[in-house]
């Protein structure tokens, strides 16, 4: 390909790819995209094949680009061109490549000069390119032909606005030489989305069509209408030169010819030209990677800085060391225990933020769900009653007895005692459970070593499996116990005669009596059947006592908003709503009293299932309980009705002990019996029993991912410190060119001040000139005038104001 300038780039390039595929990444220098704008046959194809290198474009009169080209230059090792629509097809040669840029346009837009938004996708593979993006746009038309619009001229500007306005954009700003330069199209779109001329060039095109006696010479030179970075001519093969195959670096050559030997060119011969245009667009594309590297530097050194412990450690290892194995497996062991000890005792060094684990999830599981389990096996209220009804009668036999019988109530207290086996049961599962799981994540950093992690696991979890069934039937034992003395002299028991004087819910009340003021829980809550005229579901801090369910507007307790007595409250479960994310439940009076205010009963809500039964368990100790099903009516006779409710009574005091002694006694067994038992396990036989497993050497093999690891980490190490030398070494060899200082605004300037007219009406590229054929607007210039351009002929850098800014001269219609 003929662009020399892309081709000393490609090795600057090259070394930052070879930099970073040396630490597995990519370079993304999101290099920018290059799009020529301009009128219909403006030569924007031509300016865009020559930077190229290839002739591949269509070419003819009037419109011929009607659809967007986005081509995108592929660095490979080979050259070929394939299409987005023509997947998996390689074009090897370009002639090809141009008869099916016609065919996919007229397959879109028909035969008949019609346009489409919709672009063609090609891309060019070659050695001889960068990863750049170039993109052939339409020529801006105003007037329709063929089967194209009425609104032609809006829809290509549209068309064009998509790409350009782009900040990674650059704009080649195409005008034919041989029109009128302050008509352009194409400086007025680049104008409008860079109004800075940082990312615009002017090209001019067709030098070498103008009419004989005048030039662009004060445009080159960037005294009329300047640009911040000027303008450059270049002159394109003709028709002709195409149709008779005259390749691009014939071509350049006559382009340098003509240059050197026009009289008014030929002073600006070397700013002149494509060679020229393309150096000044690769100079743009070695300002970006310049750009760029300040954030690679940083990104390379911060990953340098996290590695530097990592591969001083790996640095002089030796695998195959018995030492190090026996020094690094007593390490490992001793780190497991800590480890394991800390996640249950806790002040861990990795405190897990997102949910409960090792001693607080055990901790939670001893004094809440452990609780819970006890009242939600409660047997329904009037089920009990017609057990006691049962069992006062099966005692009387056939008699009709006169005193309440005390077998029944301890027939009743010895079934409740039974029940209670299932909870106990259930909380050492699952403490076993959450034991198993520290102990996996505890071996978490055993990883690089397979066969010690695995070894570790297996002993551990037999011994918590070994303890697990003494356990078990330590906690049996404690139940079993219970049943086999009903000691109905404890200092807590109500009695019969106090039973008789008692109903159930005067009991309840003086047992929370006992509890008076006593915190049992706060949190958070969402309180939501709120009116939305009120504001609708509000968050408050909740404080939950043994008498009552306080609420306040946040958590320092300052502004109280309500206090609920907790007599004769019940809770029950709210089914999710559709919409909800929140889990709820409500407490309501069972008198059916309001709760809140008006409302019958208070929806609270949580974020978790978890948190729900949480609250839960907290309210059944405070003595609120949960509603229970109603089963059919039992009728009974009211000296019976009276036995029940005393036996009742009797129940409910005793299995009030039994609760609180086992709840008491649970924890301690458990954490005697296993808890404290594995952690002496781990600290005095793991490491004798890992030893008598089998070969020490094999337990320290390590994995192969561990192995890669190392590897890895060294390589990267050594790539990373490679690739910060080759971005200095980019950084001092590569120049910067800076960005030209802005210039006037001839677009925007103050009062009627306007670029003036050539004679011809237009704002014409010459001095001297003279009328083109057609005639033109206005008279000749007289001769004492300094030429056409008035106050104007000056340079972009010191321009002069006319005298008369509110006046165009007199050769210029106003």
């Amino acid at each position: 390909m003929g662009n020399r300038g892309m081709e000393d780039l490609i090795p600057l390039v090259n070394k930052l790819q070879d930099a970073f595929s040396g630490i597995g990444q990519s370079c993304n220098l999101d290099l920018p995209q290059i799009a020529v704008v301009g009128g219909q046959s403006a030569g924007k194809s031509s300016v865009l094949e020559n930077f190229v290198g290839r002739d591949f474009l269509p070419r003819g009169s009037g419109i011929v680009t009607r659809r967007p080209l986005v081509l995108q230059l592929i660095s490979a090792n080979a050259e070929w061109a394939e299409f987005l629509h023509c997947k998996g097809k390689k074009f090897t040669d370009f002639d090809e490549v141009r008869q099916e840029i016609e065919a996919e346009t007229d397959r879109i837009t028909g035969a008949n000069k019609g346009i489409s938004p919709v672009p063609i996708n090609l891309r060019v593979y070659s050695p001889h390119v960068l990863n750049l993006t170039l993109i052939d746009l339409p020529g801006i038309t105003k007037v329709p032909v063929g089967d194209q619009p009425a609104d032609i001229e809006q829809q290509i500007r549209d068309m064009i606005m998509q790409f350009i306005c782009r900040e990674s954009c650059l704009i080649l700003a195409v005008t034919p030489a041989n029109s009128d330069l302050a008509n352009s199209d194409a400086l007025k779109l680049a104008k409008d989305v860079d109004p800075q001329g940082q990312r615009t060039i002017g090209v001019i095109t067709k030098l070498d069509l103008m009419d004989e006696g005048t030039d662009a010479r004060e445009v080159l030179e960037n005294k009329l209408l300047p640009l911040r970075r000027g303008y450059i001519g270049v002159v394109n093969r003709s028709q002709k030169d195409i149709d008779g195959k005259k390749d691009i670096k014939m071509a350049m050559a006559a382009e340098r010819k003509f240059f050197l030997t026009h009289p008014a060119y030929r002073h600006m011969a070397e700013k002149m030209g494509t060679p020229c245009l393309q150096k000044v667009l690769n100079q743009q594309l070695t300002n970006h990677i310049r750009d760029t590297l300040p954030a690679f530097r940083s990104k390379l050194q911060t990953q340098l800085l996290s590695l530097d412990k990592e591969a001083e450690e790996y640095r002089g290892y030796r695998p195959d060391d018995p030492g190090r194995k026996t020094k690094q497996l007593l390490q490992m062991v001793q780190q497991f225990s800590v480890d394991f000890e800390k996640r249950i005792e806790g002040s861990g060094d990795q405190v897990d933020t997102v949910e409960l684990s090792g001693g607080a999830k055990i901790n939670r599981i001893f004094h809440e769900r452990f609780p819970f389990e006890l009242v939600k096996m409660e047997c329904d209220d009037k089920e009990m009653r017609r057990e006691i009804s049962y069992a006062i009668k099966n005692i009387h036999g056939i008699r009709t007895g006169l005193f309440t019988p005390d077998m029944a109530f301890e027939a009743i207290v010895k079934k409740q005692i039974v029940k209670i086996k299932e909870p106990c049961i259930k909380c050492v599962d699952m403490v076993i459970q959450e034991l198993i799981n520290t102990v996996r994540q505890c071996t978490n950093k055993l990883d690089c070593f397979p066969r010690l992690r695995e070894e570790t696991e297996r002993i551990v979890t037999s011994h918590i499996r070994d303890r697990e069934s003494r356990s078990k039937d330590q906690v049996l034992l404690l139940i079993d116990v219970q049943l086999s003395y009903i000691n109905t002299n404890h200092e807590d028991f109500i009695g019969f005669a106090n039973a008789q004087q008692s109903s159930k819910q005067s009991n309840k009340q003086s047992s929370a009596a006992s509890q008076v003021s006593q915190v049992i829980r706060k949190g958070w809550l969402t309180i939501n059947n709120i009116s939305i005229i009120k504001g609708g579901a509000k968050e408050y801090w909740f404080v939950l006592t043994a008498e009552s369910l306080s609420w306040f507007k946040d958590d320092e307790e300052k502004e109280k908003k309500y206090m609920l007595p907790l007599d004769n409250l019940k809770v029950r479960d709210v089914e999710k709503g559709f919409m909800s994310s929140k889990h709820a439940f409500a407490i309501f009076n069972t008198e059916q009293r309001n709760v809140y205010k008006d409302n019958r009963f208070l929806e609270l809500a949580c974020d978790t299932q978890e948190e729900v039964d949480s609250w839960r368990a907290s309210l059944l100790r405070a003595g609120v309980y949960p509603e229970r099903s109603s089963n059919d009516n039992f009728s009974m006779d009211p000296q019976l009705e009276r036995k029940v409710e005393t036996i009742r009574n009797l129940v409910d005091s005793y299995m009030a002990i039994v609760n609180k002694c086992i709840r008491d006694l649970m924890p301690k067994t458990i954490m005697h019996l296993m808890i404290s038992n594995v952690k002496d396990f781990i600290n005095a036989e793991l490491l004798a029993q890992l030893y008598s497993a089998g070969d020490q050497g094999a337990l320290m093999d390590e994995s192969q991912e561990q192995v890669q690891r190392r590897d890895e980490v060294l390589r990267t190490h050594q790539s990373l410190k490679e690739a910060l030398a080759i971005i200095g070494d980019i950084s001092t060899t590569t120049i910067s060119t800076p960005m030209p200082p802005p210039v006037n605004d001839w677009r925007s300037g103050g009062g009627n001040r306007s670029p003036p007219t050539s004679p011809t009406g237009s704002r014409r590229m010459s001095s001297g000139q003279r009328p083109s054929p057609g005639g033109g607007r206005g008279a000749p210039p007289p001769p004492n005038r300094p030429g056409p351009l008035g106050p104007f002929n000056n340079s972009a850098d010191s321009p002069q104001v006319p005298s008369r800014p509110n006046r165009a001269p007199p050769s210029i219609p106003r």
